[in-house]
């Protein structure tokens, strides 16, 4: 019966294959039916590129996007581009995957390498339900007192503009952000018209640009470690390096997203769904239930 194994491994790939053909299709028509907004389409500028990491050893680029399991992929393409110099990604510390100087990013070629890249290498991202990604950056940005950074860089903004009659110790620490505020500051036009929002709450569509390049992989979040491991194993490395399993007890979950919404207004849900619509469409997520929107 050995020789039973290899169609059924076969067979699971190909099932494998055309599910991320489905993710890719979707993607597709997403962006043509879609392109009446983007018809002043630009051209991207290699500053649109910064999130593209690349590994020329085995012709990878993965598209990081923040909240998405985005620190054990930058470990592992550290194992994969350090020439040996780590192989356990989990040894890595989280910190030191998110120093830049430690992956290559695609902006920083030339434009020919650039494009020569872009057609050649195998393109991959991750992606999760939108307004779960957002409830998970704003637990991780504003209610840890450690990320005294953002509460000065967007809390004190934020609290500025969205609170009223707030204390003096609330504009210069920033620190107690609540959800409401948030999603306030995020659907504010003048916001959008400021600065763009921070890589952590930005929209995959704006961090990735999957209109503009084509993907061959679209991993979920849902299903991270299968998606993950067979993009290991497409890239030649699955019988040695694994992607790291992890039980995170503090993940932000469905249920966790519903209970944030509560207290949002139906005319807020319904701007907000507004500004992730793409992402949301693009990746085949379906309104959440709990919304109520207008």
């Amino acid at each position: 019966p050995l020789d039973l194994v290899v169609p059924v491994l076969s067979l699971q790939l190909s099932n494998t294959a055309i599910l991320h053909q489905i993710r890719r299709d979707q993607v597709t028509d997403t962006c043509r039916a879609n392109s009446v907004s983007s018809r002043k389409r630009r051209v991207l500028t290699p500053n649109d590129l910064k999130h593209l990491v690349v590994d020329e050893d085995h012709e990878m680029i993965y598209c990081y996007v923040p909240k998405v399991a985005c620190t054990n992929w930058k470990r592992v393409m550290m194992v994969l581009t350090g020439r040996g110099k780590y192989s356990d990604p989990m040894e890595i510390p989280a910190n030191e995957a998110h120093v830049s100087s430690n992956l290559k990013t695609l902006n920083q070629y030339s434009i020919p390498e650039i494009n020569h890249r872009l057609k050649n290498y195998m393109k991959f991202l991750f992606v999760r339900e939108p307004f779960e990604r957002l409830v998970s950056a704003y637990r991780n940005k504003f209610t840890q007192k450690y990320n005294t950074s953002f509460h000065k860089r967007y809390g004190t903004k934020i609290v500025r503009r969205q609170r009223k009659n707030a204390t003096q110790e609330a504009l210069r620490k920033g620190d107690d952000v609540k959800f409401e505020e948030f999603v306030a500051y995020l659907i504010d036009p003048h916001t959008q018209r400021e600065e763009p929002f921070n890589e952590h709450w930005q929209t995959v569509y704006s961090l990735c640009h999957p209109c503009h390049i084509h993907y061959d992989l679209i991993g979920k979040y849902e299903t991270l470690e299968e998606d993950s491991n067979y993009i290991l194993q497409l890239a030649g490395v699955g019988n040695y390096l694994k992607f790291p399993t992890y039980a995170k007890s503090t993940r932000t979950t469905d249920e966790m997203t519903t209970e944030f919404f509560q207290n949002i207004s139906s005319e807020h849900q319904t701007q907000l769904y507004e500004v992730y619509k793409l992402d949301f469409l693009m990746f085949n997520y379906s309104v959440p239930s709990y919304l109520k929107l207008e």
